[in-house]
């Protein structure tokens, strides 16, 4: 069959096309779903992986991809899996191949109103989402989130996750394109990266917002402190800027405020049956269709390569996905 694969640790442009053996229902630690992959959602840990950057250090030759739709091929006893189910997946690497290897605690159904292209997009950057609000954040109705690099596929995520536990949201871009488009997701108000701050306590009558979603770090932690209203809370979700910001601490305790980290996969992938509890307080999201990822360009699966590369340039808008089939 065919995969995605890093052979050697030399970033995207290394990244090959293999014919490598299918795997087996039987894997190394027990039963094992097998899916037939139809979409690819590309991801940063992709990027990392192909460089060695990431914190899971796979040894060459391996296969990428993070996030997978498709359908089931074979599932094991009591997984409530069957045979030409519809379903997403998830998992550290080794999914961007015509057939995939799960553990069933990393397999949802997929509604059924939701393409394969979107089932791709769904996985890593909601159930991220998901945790990041609900578990890390205790975000409540009501309440306001700001949200960077809103355009993205986590940023989109993050819009539509906390719509659906009815807060209010304020997308940050670096275009008024991506401003657009953030807002399409369903972005209540969009403002830009640069001047953000002023732009947020104009909007929030000065008050500041609840939580600051934050996947970019760099340069916005101090001004993304300065936006929070009493009581709020920055969620360090990633680095996509590529510094980490330092904190100064007598800001949180002068205004009463947090900054949360949030490693939604050490978390998750550790704990048996919480991603399907992430995933259950999803489906209703998905069937409202507050839930509907926006899938922003498709690729062909020897254009992976290409696909991170468009990530990293930061040309992505919503989920980039990799056709398999």
């Amino acid at each position: 069959m065919r995969a995605v694969q890093v052979v050697e640790l030399g970033g995207p442009e290394a990244i090959v096309v293999n014919d490598v053996a299918e795997p087996e229902a039987e894997g190394p630690f027990g039963p094992q779903v097998l899916v037939e992959v139809h979409a690819v959602g590309v991801s940063f840990p992709d990027l990392l992986l192909s460089r060695g950057e990431y914190q899971l250090k796979p040894e060459p030759p391996f296969t990428l991809g993070v996030d997978v739709a498709g359908v089931v091929r074979s599932a094991p006893e009591g997984s409530g899996l069957e045979p030409g189910q519809r379903v997403a997946a998830v998992g550290g690497y080794g999914g961007a191949s015509e057939v995939a290897a799960f553990g069933t605690d990393s397999v949802f159904a997929l509604p059924d109103r939701l393409s394969f292209d979107q089932g791709a997009a769904l996985p890593m950057n909601y159930l991220t989402a998901q945790f990041a609000l609900a578990t890390r954040g205790h975000l409540q109705a009501g309440e306001t989130v700001l949200v960077h690099g809103a355009a993205g596929g986590v940023g989109t995520a993050t819009i539509q996750v906390a719509k659906g536990y009815g807060a209010r949201t304020i997308a940050v871009t670096s275009t008024q394109e991506k401003a657009a488009y953030a807002k399409a997701a369903g972005a209540d108000e969009a403002v830009l990266v640069e001047g953000f701050k002023d732009a947020v306590k104009e909007l929030t009558d000065g008050r500041g917002v609840d939580v600051v979603m934050d996947v970019v770090g760099g340069d916005l932690m101090t001004d993304s402190l300065r936006s929070l209203a009493p009581l709020g809370r920055v969620l360090v979700v990633g680095f996509t800027q590529g510094a980490i910001p330092q904190v100064k601490v007598n800001r949180l305790l002068l205004n009463n405020t947090d900054v949360r980290g949030v490693g939604w996969g050490a978390y998750a992938m550790v704990r048996p049956g919480f991603m399907h509890d992430q995933w259950a307080e999803l489906v209703p999201m998905m069937e409202r269709g507050v839930i509907d990822p926006p899938v922003g360009a498709t690729y062909a699966l020897e254009d992976f390569g290409q696909a991170l590369l468009d990530m990293d340039a930061r040309k992505a808008l919503g989920k980039l996905v990799v056709h398999v089939r």
